[in-house]
C-alpha cells in the first residue's frame, strides 16, 4: 500500500491464509483459528511459521475458549502464558479482551492481559461489540493505552454499525484506532469508508477451499474449509488505496 494510506489487518485462521495476506499486500495479520466460532488462540506452531516466515507484522489473538468474553482465573492464566509464548515467538501485537457479565470492561484482568502484553501492541477484540456502554467503554481502553478497538459497531455487519463505529471516531479524536471489522468487504468497504471515516480496516477474505478427499460415504459432509485469498486481499487493497 501507498504511504498514509488507509491500513487493512487480515483475519488469518492459518500459515496459509497468512501467507495470502502477505502476498495481496495487508498491512498486517491477526491470527486465529476456529474463526467459526469468533476466533481462538491459534497453536504456538501455526504463530512461529508466521513470525519467522513473513516479512508482515502479526497479532496474535488470544481468546481460550468461545462463547462469553467473561474468565475465571484459570483461564486468565493460560491467556497470560500464551502470551508470554507470543513474546518469546516475536509476535508484535495482541488481540484480547475481557468483560464483566453485566457488559461492562473488567479493567483488572484487562491490566493483567496489558501487562503480560507490554511492549507489544494491543487490540481490544470484538468483545467490545458486547459492552454495555460503548463510549465510556472506549474512554476507558484508550486510557489504559489500549491502540485499538475491533468493532462491527455492536451490529451483525460493520455496514449496519457504521452509524456508531462514526460516533466513536469522532468522540476519540485519534486518542484510540477504531478498526471496523465484521462483514467488511471490497464491495462494502466504500460505503463503510464514507459514514465512518475510519484509517484501518480488518478482512478475513475467507474463499471456500473444496476437499480433496475423493472418498465419500455416509459420514461425508463438511470437508470444504476456508483460507484467505490473496485475489480477494488484492481487490480490497486496491479499494482502499482509492479512499481519501
Amino acid at each position: 500500500m501507498k504511504p498514509n494510506s488507509v491500513k487493512l489487518e487480515i483475519c488469518a485462521v492459518s500459515p496459509l491464509s497468512a501467507r495470502a495476506a502477505f502476498e495481496g499486500g495487508a498491512n498486517r495479520i491477526e491470527l486465529c483459528t476456529a474463526l467459526e466460532t469468533g476466533g481462538l488462540t491459534p497453536s504456538h506452531a501455526a504463530i512461529e511459521m508466521c513470525t519467522q516466515e513473513l516479512d508482515i507484522p502479526v497479532f496474535v489473538l488470544i481468546r481460550p475458549r468461545p462463547g462469553d468474553f467473561c474468565y475465571n482465573e484459570t483461564e486468565m492464566q493460560l491467556m497470560i502464558r500464551d502470551i508470554s509464548i507470543c513474546r518469546e515467538l516475536g509476535v508484535r501485537g495482541i488481540v484480547s479482551g475481557s468483560l464483566h457479565p453485566d457488559g461492562g470492561i473488567h479493567l483488572s484482568q484487562l491490566q493483567a492481559l496489558l501487562k503480560a502484553s507490554e511492549g507489544m501492541e494491543f487490540t481490544f477484540h470484538r468483545a467490545f461489540d458486547r459492552c454495555s456502554n460503548p463510549f465510556l467503554a472506549a474512554d476507558q481502553l484508550a486510557d489504559h493505552g489500549v491502540q485499538r478497538i475491533l468493532s462491527s459497531g455492536q451490529q451483525p455487519s460493520a455496514l449496519n454499525g457504521a452509524p456508531l463505529l462514526a460516533e466513536l471516531i469522532e468522540k476519540m479524536q485519534g486518542q484510540i484506532t477504531i478498526m471496523p471489522g465484521g462483514g467488511v468487504t471490497p464491495k462494502n468497504v466504500a460505503e463503510i469508508h464514507r459514514i465512518c471515516g475510519a484509517t484501518e480496516y480488518h478482512f478475513s477474505a475467507k474463499k471456500v477451499q473444496k476437499s480433496s478427499f475423493s472418498f465419500r460415504n455416509d459420514m461425508s459432509g463438511g470437508d470444504d474449509y476456508s483460507e484467505s485469498d490473496t485475489d480477494l486481499i488484492r481487490e480490497m487493497v486496491s479499494v482502499l488505496q482509492s479512499l481519501h
